[in-house]
């Protein structure tokens, strides 16, 4: 490898998670801006997959947005990292392959401090892909949580609207809402769709 991941003494995982409209991607935009006020350096990076409000960017469902790297594979930080990079930010991590575990645990061993955010269950309550992991390897954890639409109270599900049970169906406010435990109805998009398969959320 010819990339140099040698940083500080101390690195640490980050890990912000919650269920859609929970404030994940607010809350790692407000760390990232304390990154900026304590001078330290940072890299935003994002999947390629998630172009929901832009193609180059990091954005909050409210339109917040810092400038990021985009990826396809978790490897290909290694590649854009600068030598003097002090926060490594990633967003959406749900959609990245396993391998998103072994680059944030070297980023970290290597000094970095490493800001995750990412849902941590799917559309069906399910654990979201590589999310249940980089829970566990994490230092510190931080749960948001959303308002259920039907009842108010502190939501933590995501709920799909459409019929469709694609693994992974990438949408906003018409495709899904945050539930409570109660109102939270995993077959609804099973009984709406006309060719049942699976899918996940964003």
């Amino acid at each position: 490898m010819n990339y140099s991941l040698k940083q500080a003494k101390h690195g640490v995982i980050e890990t912000i998670c919650g269920c859609m409209y929970s404030g994940k991607t607010e809350e790692l935009l407000r760390q990232l801006k304390r990154c900026e006020y304590a001078k330290q350096n940072y890299q935003v990076f994002k999947p390629k997959i998630d172009s929901r409000y832009s193609d180059t960017e990091v954005s909050t469902h409210n339109l917040q947005k810092v400038p990021s790297v985009v990826i396809e594979s978790p490897e290909e930080i290694y590649q854009h990292l600068k030598h003097d990079t002090q926060v490594v930010g990633i967003d959406e991590a749900q959609f990245f392959t396993p391998e998103i575990v072994e680059v944030v645990s070297k980023l970290a061993n290597h000094g970095r401090r490493v800001l995750v955010a990412g849902l941590d269950t799917d559309w069906q309550g399910l654990p979201f892909g590589p999310m249940p992991h980089l829970l566990a390897i994490s230092d510190i954890i931080r749960k948001q949580y959303a308002v259920c639409m039907v009842c108010g109270d502190s939501a933590t599900k995501t709920q799909r609207l459409v019929d469709n049970s694609d693994d992974i169906l990438v949408g906003s406010f018409n495709m899904y809402e945050a539930r409570c435990r109660d109102h939270f109805d995993p077959e609804l998009s099973l009984r709406k769709s006309k060719a049942p398969q699976q899918e996940l959320n964003i």
